[in-house]
Parts: structure tokens; sequence; C-alpha cells
């Protein structure tokens, strides 16, 4: 099929929708008081083991003790977000309310920020080849409604107004990489931009990344098939080089941002961690029987005297998460079967929603596992069929729908690690629906 003309189309969301997705977003915080966080725990609910790390450094014992003991220096999780959880609290308080304020606001300003980068990426890649128009009298009504759909819908703000962690963060740095992949392909752009102009594009394409990595690293497969995806159209040597200076200045600018945390973890761990050393211990927890295909609880045991953290501390995290590895290897080699039963089964519950949570309301639970499901399997639909219509974008999806989630198939689901994909999944819904026909004009077609 023969890709659709391009019409003049901006790509620029009406700020309102940022706006309104903001302020829905804080009246919930507000009114339902979903800053006020459980005390159980010592307060572990409040940011879970980022808390934990943020409340080290204010109170002066540096990046480390992610658990209700000292333990020492950590890089259980990359620095981003414990970092502005430790800036909430330097400002209000530890484990205060005016922090949680103060960080759900952060979390739903990223979340809010994410419908400008979802009216981008429809407007490129549908809007500005008239897919999907049905008739509309809007200019871009895919990018009009998926952003829209982004502000308002409730399963998209409920990790920024509900949870003290990197979703919300992760999905917005991720969405807006994306938008810069576009971008530097030119996607729904009548002539490309001049090379000189991609070297900047380059440079923040490679700065998103980095940080996006120092926020969620699960996500880093994705940055090497999307730089061959833009460099893929070049046929000769003088469009190639452009391009290919413009990836090697993008992986400097990424190795550049996450240098000081590599060298940071050189110093303290004596280990070279690029961005997190709990594989280990994550892998045994998902491998260890009893615990079926998602392990409920924490990876490592809440109370400071329990055999089993007094070895994490004896032996030091890097040490300890390295012995976890191995005997998590022994385990998937006595037992192959039910490993490979387990991965079946995270791979089903990425797309079609985790199983009740002990503490989950079930008419509540219900809800969410339908609303889950429903929005994957469109997802899913929309995806095909761009690649069916050979959409302008959809490769690059599609490679995110595939490598997003495979760390998560061998280690552990939860519904927040689909996050960063459901920007993608709402366009490609809104897609879908736009895409199906009137009756009547499915009927005026087959008389003809």
């Amino acid at each position: 099929m023969s890709e659709p003309s391009i019409r003049p189309v901006s790509f620029r969301a009406p700020r309102v929708i940022f706006w309104a997705g903001f302020a829905l977003r804080m009246a919930c915080i507000l009114i339902g008081r979903t800053y006020r966080i459980h005390l159980t725990g010592d307060h572990f609910d409040y940011g879970f083991e980022a808390g934990r790390i943020a409340r080290s450094l204010v109170q002066g014992h540096g990046y480390g003790n992610p658990f209700n003991g000292f333990s020492g220096p950590t890089a259980w999780l990359p620095p981003l977000f414990p970092l502005l959880m430790a800036l909430g609290f330097k400002l209000f308080g530890v484990y205060t309310n005016g922090a949680a304020i103060f960080i759900m606001a952060c979390d739903s300003l990223f979340s809010a920020a994410v419908a400008p980068a979802i009216y981008e990426i429809a407007a490129r890649c549908f809007d500005a080849h008239g897919l999907a128009r049905r008739a509309s009298e809007k200019a871009a009504p895919v990018a009009l409604w998926s952003a829209w759909l982004w502000a308002v819908y409730p399963a998209a703000l409920q990790f920024a107004i509900h949870w003290l962690w990197e979703m919300s963060l992760t999905a917005c740095l991720f969405t807006w990489a994306f938008v810069f992949a576009l971008r530097l392909r030119h996607i729904g752009e009548p002539e490309a931009s001049k090379p000189s102009r991609d070297l900047g594009l380059w440079a923040i394409f490679g700065l998103l990344w980095g940080l996006v990595t120092l926020s969620n690293s699960s996500l880093l497969l994705v940055l090497p098939a999307w730089i061959l995806w833009i460099l893929w159209p070049s046929k000769t040597l003088r469009t190639f080089s452009p391009k290919a200076a413009g990836a090697v200045l993008a992986c400097v600018v990424f190795a550049t941002t996450l240098a000081p945390w590599i060298i940071r973890n050189e110093h303290t761990l004596h280990a070279f961690i690029p961005t997190r050393d709990n594989f280990g211990v994550e892998l045994f927890r998902s491998v260890e029987p009893g615990n079926g295909s998602l392990p409920w609880g924490t990876a490592m045991p809440l109370w400071p005297g329990d055999p089993e953290f007094q070895r994490f501390v004896r032996m030091g995290e890097v040490a300890y998460g390295q012995a976890k590895g191995e005997e998590a290897k022994a385990l998937i080699r006595a037992y192959p079967g039910e490993f490979v039963r387990r991965i079946r089964d995270r791979m089903i519950f990425f797309w079609d929603g985790t199983p009740h949570s002990p503490e989950g309301h079930p008419l509540l639970e219900y809800l969410r596992l339908l609303s889950y499901s429903f929005l994957g399997t469109c997802g899913l639909l929309g995806l095909l069929l761009a690649l069916k219509r050979r959409a302008s974008g959809a490769w690059p999806m599609a490679l995110a729908f595939l490598l997003v989630p495979l760390p998560y198939y061998f280690v552990t689901m939860q519904a927040r690690f689909r996050h960063p994909l459901e920007p993608l999944i709402a366009v490609l819904a809104v897609y879908l629906f736009r895409s199906t026909q009137p009756r009547a004009e499915l009927q005026r077609k087959a008389a003809r």
C-alpha cells in the first residue's frame, strides 16, 4: 500500500489539553487526599525503596539503605526518582503530607506532559497522512482524541495520583524520546530538515535516553532498535554520513549523562554498575519455589533482624546479588519447565492484566482488569492495522511493544510496568476506532 500524501497539520497540541490534564490530577490528589500514605512498615508504602534512599540522603547517610535497616551504599534503584523524592523531603520534611503533595504534583506534571507528546505522535504518524479521518472537520482528529483520552482517562492518571514511584516520570521521558525519533526521521513533514538542525535533535534524543535509563533502565533495549530505525532509510553515503554522525553524538550525550552514576558506583560499590545491581535478587524471587509467576511482597525482608537481611548486610549488596543470581540459575536448571511456564504466565499478565492483588477490593480490581485488558487489546489491534497499512511510525511502535516487556517476562510483572507503553497504546486505540467505517458508508461502497 502506497503512503498517502502528506497534509499540512500542526504538531503542537492545544495548551488546554495539558492544563486540563494537570488540573484534573491535582484535583484528584487534593480532593481524594491520596497524599495520606499508609503508615505500615515504618512508612515503607511511602515510596518503598525510593523513599528509604531519599530518607538516607536527607539524613546524611548517602545514597543507600533501601530497606528498613542500615545496609550501606546502594545501586538497587537508578537515581532519578529517589533524588526527586529527596528534594521533596528536604523542602517539606521526611514522610510528610507536604512532601507527598510535592512529589505527586511533580508526577502529575510529568503525566500531563505526556499529552502534548501523544498529540505530536498521532499527528505525525496518522493525521499528516490523512489516516482515520472519517470525514472529521478537525485537522488532526486522531491526535486530538488521543491527547484528550490521556488527559482525562482514569487509567492514564492513576499512577500520578496514587503511587510515589517513577512510572509517570519514565512514561514522560520515554514518550518524548519517541517524539524526537519521529522528528529525526521527519515523519509527517513534507520536506526533510537540514542536517545541522538534526544534530541538535540527536543531542536531545541522547539526553532523553540517558534520563530514561536513570529512571527505569529496563527500557534500554529499545534505544539501539530506534537508532537503527532512524538510520535505516539512508541509501547513499551522502545521506547516511550526517545521520551516522548524529547517532554518534546521541551515544556520546547518552554516555555522558550516565557517567556520574557509573563513576559513583565504581567509587562506592567497587564494581562496574551502569544501571542497577538487583537483577540477581529479582531473578531469584521470580523462580523461588512457592512464589508462582507473580511474587508478592518485597524483594528483601523488612525486619532488620531477619537472617536473610543480615546476610545481605554482611555480604554487601553487590556480592549478595551475585550469589542470589547463581541460586536462581541453579533453580532454573533444576526446573526448566516451571521457568518456561512462569514466563508464559507473565506474557499473558502483561497484556491481559495481573491477578487481583491481596488488598484490592474485588469489584474495583475487576474494573481495573477490564480496563487494562481492553486498552491493551485495542492497542495491539491498532498496531496490527497500522503495520498492515504501512503507517509511518508503526515499526518503532512495534519494536517498543516487542522489547519493553522482555525483562518483565523473565523476572516479574505488575500492571505499572506497562505504563511507559500506554501513551502509544492510547494513540493506537484511537486510531483503531477512528479507522472503522459507518454502516451507511460501507453500503454505499458496496453499491458501487
